[in-house]
């Protein structure tokens, strides 16, 4: 049993700068969009704080991630010291990594939620109770830049969430990168057409796939003045191509948060995120 107590001073909305508190992390080594991505879409009420995990000798390696899990509690800490209403966790891969399974991911999100009295939500899970809100059952991956092991760890902790993956494979698989060392060599950010090229090549895989799932937080440079987007803010037009709902590590992340928090976002989103409605 924990003896921790939240400051009582964060009850009260006169000592917050923001009605609504959001605090943010991301894996070692990444200068997360996340926070600017989730900030562009929420109501003037909303303030947002990064923290980045702090490991220098960090590899972007599944068993660091597994070595490391404890540092998302002292992240929970921090934010709920500071005032943070809700925590997010970027980064796709840390549930399957864990080794704690669908339901144990669950159950640790709950004990640090009620420990530090601030609720937590990790993106991997996100995405499951995202799909399990819409009635999905039926789903395709796009592995974007993952490498294998992975994509394959996402797959796997989809399908031990009982959802039927019809298929699953990264950008080398769909023939657009040539070789994993040549995806990894663009640091997570590809040309603005990929998004599209790549969503339609999965979709053609698994045409009767209920939703179109995307791993991680990828990034594609616009093409008239190459600012680096996520799914999320391309979802609208790639829904209207799939005829389907678009579900994402980052627009499942948001969508927990923001239900949350009781609102939604005040920009025009895809299925997921529209279904909290518009606080514009």
């Amino acid at each position: 049993m924990s003896d921790y107590q939240k400051a009582a001073h964060w009850s009260d909305p006169k000592n917050k700068l923001f009605v609504h508190q959001v605090g943010f992390t991301c894996p070692p080594r990444d200068f997360d969009a996340a926070p600017s991505d989730f900030l562009r879409m929420s109501p003037e009420t909303v303030g947002v704080h990064g923290r980045m995990l702090h490991l220098p000798a960090y590899r972007h390696q599944l068993d660091q991630r597994k070595q490391n899990f404890h540092l998302l509690e002292e992240f929970v800490e921090c934010m709920a010291n500071n005032g943070a209403d809700v925590c997010g966790q970027v980064g796709s891969n840390w549930v399957h990594a864990c080794g704690l399974g669908v339901e144990g991911v669950r159950a640790h999100c709950e004990r640090l939620s009620e420990r530090y009295q601030t609720p937590l939500h990790m993106a991997g899970y996100a995405m499951v109770e995202a799909l399990r809100e819409l009635d999905i059952e039926k789903v395709a991956l796009n592995g974007v830049y993952h490498w294998p092991t992975w994509w394959q760890g996402t797959a796997g902790f989809l399908r031990e969430a009982g959802f039927d993956v019809l298929w699953a494979g990264n950008f080398v698989d769909q023939g657009f990168i040539a070789t994993q060392a040549a995806c990894n060599a663009q640091i997570g950010c590809f040309d603005g057409d990929l998004a599209a090229k790549s969503m339609q090549y999965v979709a053609e895989q698994a045409p009767n796939a209920d939703a179109y799932l995307a791993c991680g937080m990828c990034n594609f440079r616009r093409e008239r003045d190459g600012l680096a987007q996520r799914f999320v803010s391309l979802e609208v037009e790639l829904e209207a191509m799939l005829g389907g709902p678009v579900v994402t590590h980052d627009n499942a992340l948001y969508w927990r948060l923001f239900k949350t928090l009781g609102i939604g976002p005040i920009t025009k989103q895809g299925t997921l995120l529209a279904s909290l409605g518009n606080n514009s």
